[in-house]
């Protein structure tokens, strides 16, 4: 069975930095693209980064460019994004996923594997 399983969220001040680890178990993320995802209270669920499967692109939402940095390890099977200067913004339910489609989009729809979510909150 394809499970992704998110960890690393919590309470953080703004200003501060997090990582949040993404473990997948019934397949092996190098053959997918993968991303994460977020979503805020009474907001839709919206692309943060992902990187594409076919050449290893990585693609960041104008939020979190030069922020947030998205990487993978592959003996690990295990994705990860490093948020550093963390605004209030950032709040929400952090998401990773994988899809095999080699190029990515920032349609969450389109992503076909998802992990349960982690909660960032950033707060003083």
């Amino acid at each position: 069975q394809m499970q992704l399983v998110e960890s690393g969220g919590g309470l953080v001040q703004p200003g501060g930095s997090l990582t949040l680890s993404c473990v997948a178990a019934g397949f092996l993320l190098k053959y997918y693209t993968i991303g994460w995802f977020r979503q805020s209270p009474g907001k839709e669920r919206e692309g943060v980064s992902f990187i594409a499967m076919n050449d290893g692109t990585t693609y960041y939402a104008d939020a979190v460019k030069g922020r947030f940095t998205i990487s993978s390890d592959n003996a690990e099977n295990t994705i990860y994004l490093h948020m550093t200067n963390i605004k209030p913004e950032d709040t929400g339910v952090y998401y990773c996923a994988a899809d095999p489609s080699p190029l990515g989009t920032w349609d969450p729809r389109a992503w076909g594997y998802w992990g349960q979510g982690t909660q960032v909150t950033v707060a003083t």
